[in-house]
C-alpha cells in the first residue's frame, strides 16, 4: 500500500463513526486497516457501515454469510473472507459449510440449504455476469427466499464487491488468518 495513504487510529476517527465502530473494535480487539484508511472519509464510510448493519437485518445469518463468503472468494478478498470465515464459525456453522461454501459449487454442496445455493447461484452470477442476464438467478432466488430478501442479496453483492475493490486496491493483509490455516490446539 502507499505510503502516503493516511492511516486514523480509533481516537483519530470522527465522533459518528466512532460510535459505529465501537462495539465492532470492543468485539474484535482491533480497528482493522480497511477502517483505518477509509475513515479519512467518515461521510462515506458511515453510510457504508450503516448499509451492513441493515442487511443484517434483511437476510438471515446463513444467508449473508453464503454472499459474503461468495463475494470474498470470487474478488480473491482474503481481508474479509478470512474474518467472515470466522464469524461464520462462532455462528455455529461449522467449517464444512464455510468449506462448501468457497467451493462455490452450488450444485455439489449437500452442506448448504436450497436457499443458500440459490443465493450463491445469484452472487456468483451477478459477480461473473456483471448483473447482467441474471433473470433466471433472481426467479431462484425469489421462490426460495422471496423478493424483499433477493433484493437485500443483491444489495450486499454491491457492498462486499465495493469492500473487496478498496482492499484489493490498497493491497491490504488479512488482520486474522484463514480458519484453514490455524494449527491445531
Amino acid at each position: 500500500m502507499s505510503e502516503r495513504m493516511v492511516r486514523l487510529e480509533f481516537d483519530a476517527l470522527a465522533p459518528r463513526l466512532q460510535e459505529i465502530l465501537e462495539a465492532r473494535v470492543a468485539r474484535l480487539g482491533y480497528l482493522g486497516e480497511f477502517f483505518k484508511c477509509s475513515g479519512v472519509q467518515p461521510a462515506i464510510l458511515a453510510p457504508f457501515m450503516e448499509m451492513t448493519e441493515a442487511l443484517k437485518k434483511a437476510l438471515p445469518d446463513r444467508l449473508t454469510e453464503t454472499g459474503a463468503l461468495t463475494v470474498a472468494t470470487l474478488m480473491g478478498n482474503r481481508y474479509e473472507l478470512h474474518q467472515h470465515e470466522r464469524l461464520s464459525r462462532k455462528l455455529g456453522f461449522g467449517e464444512a459449510w464455510v468449506a462448501a461454501v468457497e467451493q462455490i459449487s452450488p450444485d455439489s454442496a449437500p452442506e448448504m440449504s436450497d436457499a443458500e445455493r440459490a443465493v450463491q447461484r445469484l452472487v456468483i452470477a451477478m459477480v461473473e455476469r456483471r448483473g447482467k442476464g441474471v433473470r433466471p438467478e433472481i426467479e431462484a432466488a425469489i421462490d426460495r427466499i422471496g423478493a424483499d430478501a433477493t433484493i437485500a442479496v443483491m444489495f450486499l453483492v454491491g457492498r462486499y464487491i465495493t469492500h473487496a475493490l478498496i482492499v484489493n486496491g490498497l493491497e491490504l493483509a488479512p488482520p486474522v488468518p484463514s480458519i484453514f490455516e490455524e494449527q491445531p490446539a
